[in-house]
C-alpha cells in the first residue's frame, strides 16, 4: 500500500548563465509560458506547459564549474511527454532550425534529445504502446 499519490511532475529547477537568454529558448523552441510571481521576486521564472516545468534561476558564475561530463549526483535530464504527432513535430522543427537532436528507441518509448544554451539536457518523449497496458 502506498502511503499517498502523486499527480504529475510539478517542475525541475535548474540554474543558467543568462536568464533572458534561457526563458526566451525555452518560449521559442519547446514553447513553455513564462509564469513569475510577483510575491516571489525576480526568481524563480516558470517556464511550464500546463502544470508542468521549469523553475529557473541564475547561476552564480563565480562557483566553480561542475563537470558536465561527470556521472556523480547530479539531474542528468529531465523530460516533457508529447503525443506521437506532437513528437514528430518536434523532430521536423528541430531540423528545421538546426538543433541538433539524438534519437533512442526505449522500446516502450521513443526519445529524442537535446541542449538547451546552458547544457542542460531535455528529453522529449511519446509512448509507442497502448497507455493502458503500459501504465
Amino acid at each position: 500500500m502506498k502511503p499517498f499519490d502523486i499527480n504529475f511532475l510539478d517542475h525541475v529547477a535548474i540554474y543558467v548563465e543568462d536568464m533572458e537568454r534561457s526563458i526566451n529558448w525555452y518560449a521559442k523552441h519547446l514553447g513553455l509560458k513564462k509564469y513569475q510571481v510577483k510575491e516571489w521576486g525576480e526568481f524563480p521564472v516558470f517556464m511550464l506547459s500546463g502544470k508542468s516545468g521549469l523553475a529557473i534561476f541564475p547561476a552564480r558564475l563565480e562557483d566553480a564549474k561542475i563537470d558536465p561530463s561527470s556521472r556523480n549526483v547530479r539531474i542528468e535530464h529531465f523530460a516533457f511527454n508529447l503525443n506521437n504527432e506532437n513528437f514528430k513535430k518536434a523532430q521536423d522543427y528541430f531540423n528545421k532550425v538546426g538543433i541538433e537532436f539524438n534519437f533512442q528507441n526505449h522500446h516502450y518509448f521513443h526519445s529524442i534529445y537535446i541542449k538547451d544554451p546552458d547544457g542542460h539536457k531535455v528529453e522529449l518523449t511519446t509512448i509507442m504502446v497502448d497507455e493502458a497496458s503500459f501504465y
